[in-house]
């Protein structure tokens, strides 16, 4: 774990270097008070040069600025050039890496060429003035240009960090968004079933109204079949309310996925239909048709489903065969199981990843994965989708099916 120390509003590494660049410069200060031009006098001017930089990153400007002064004393009192002067490369580099704007560092590179100029002045007469012009103006161009690369890099890599966080705002926006939207076709479904249901129990009573005294067992057998259905409906409504009343959970591993995975143009479902069970084959026809190679097989009973619960398996694995389309490709292999037990029922898809990119979308039930795990938390299931060793994709979603003895204990209380 990393634990990042802060020292005066700073990260305690920047301070401790920027400590000892300052004392790099008052080193070579005090170190020339005996062998150099100026003395104590000189030595001062460097101390104060040196006090000056340890600013340099939170006030640039005005820390070039302020060596420029002093290396303007230096100049004015003819000590010459002297050997913490490094602290005047110092500023400049510091103005053009970490001032706000680069006309800071443009001016700093102005008034360096013309201290170049003027600290080649006054060297000693044994070397032409312009060779060392020329030497020290290699040097300082040398610095502000690596200022300036460096700057370039810095402010690169902040574009990056703005932008990668601007994604990922976006990519959990998406995922609320998808989120959202299937809970809404989740709770419109669910309607539509309670609404079934209801329209069998009322039915079912005008038959028992009509039949109670002519034939009392057909009667009961109506009155059994109202209760039934009623009890179905009510949980239905339950998991209807619980859909309506959870906030959203976004899944930012699977919104690119869920963002991009709309209805295609191969569904041959109308809008507000409900697909059932026996409709599976058709289902697994259209996709062959679109170039998946699938393999079904169902182990167990199957058995009767309450309508809500219906939907899901069927649409898990509607969804489960549009991800092995779009992302395995045409010509991939899916072994499709259904695995029927006496409290749940598992759908299982396998693909091995080896088809190439589809042409045409496909028949798609609602957003991918995050539909998966919308739909299938209605149910208290649970869902589990991700790589396989062979470079395919697997989905296996468990779905408890309604026990027997909660049935019977909802007829007793009946």
């Amino acid at each position: 774990m990393t634990v990042n120390r802060i020292l005066f509003g700073r990260p305690l590494r920047s301070v401790a270097f920027d400590a000892a660049v300052s004392g790099l410069v008052a080193f070579f200060a005090v170190l020339g008070i005996f062998a150099e031009n100026g003395g104590v006098a000189s030595t001062s001017v460097g101390v104060v040069m040196a006090l000056v930089l340890l600013f340099r990153r939170t006030h640039p400007s005005a820390v070039a600025a302020g060596v420029a002064v002093l290396a303007l004393l230096q100049v004015v009192v003819g000590w010459g050039p002297l050997s913490y002067d490094i602290g005047v490369l110092i500023a400049l580099y510091s103005v053009v890496k970490y001032a706000d704007r680069l006309r800071d560092g443009v001016l700093a590179g102005i008034v360096a060429a013309i201290g170049v100029l003027l600290a080649a002045a006054q060297m000693p007469a044994q070397a032409p003035w312009w060779a060392g012009a020329l030497y020290y103006g290699l040097v300082t161009g040398a610095v502000w240009l690596v200022g300036l690369n460096v700057r370039t890099r810095r402010l690169y890599v902040v574009s990056l960090e703005e932008r990668a966080t601007t994604l990922e705002r976006e990519r959990e926006a998406e995922a609320r968004a998808a989120v959202a939207e299937e809970r809404t076709r989740i709770a419109r479904e669910l309607h539509d079933v309670v609404a079934h249901s209801m329209a069998v129990m009322i039915v079912q009573a005008d038959g028992v109204r009509f039949t109670i005294d002519r034939d009392p067992d057909t009667a009961r057998e109506a009155a059994k079949v109202v209760a039934d259905t009623g009890r179905q409906a009510l949980e239905e409504m339950r998991r209807l309310v619980g859909v309506l009343r959870e906030p959203s959970r976004p899944e930012p591993a699977d919104a690119p996925a869920a963002a991009a995975e709309r209805d295609g143009g191969l569904s041959a479902e109308p809008a507000h239909r409900r697909p059932a069970l026996v409709e599976l084959p058709d289902l697994l026809d259209r996709f062959r048709a679109a170039g998946l190679r699938i393999t079904d097989a169902t182990t167990g009973t199957p058995v009767a489903l309450p309508p809500g619960l219906e939907l899901t398996v069927y649409r898990v694995v509607q969804e489960s065969l549009t991800n092995a389309l779009k992302h395995a490709g045409v010509g991939a292999t899916v072994e499709l199981r259904l695995d029927w037990s006496a409290g749940a029922v598992v759908v299982r898809a396998v693909d091995d990843g080896r088809g190439r990119p589809v042409v045409r979308p496909a028949p798609s039930g609602g957003h991918g994965l995050v539909g998966m795990r919308e739909r299938v938390g209605v149910y208290d299931g649970s869902i589990a989708a991700g790589p396989t060793l062979g470079g395919g994709w697997r989905v296996e979603a468990r779905l408890p099916l309604p026990s027997a003895s909660g049935t019977e204990e909802g007829k007793a209380a009946a």
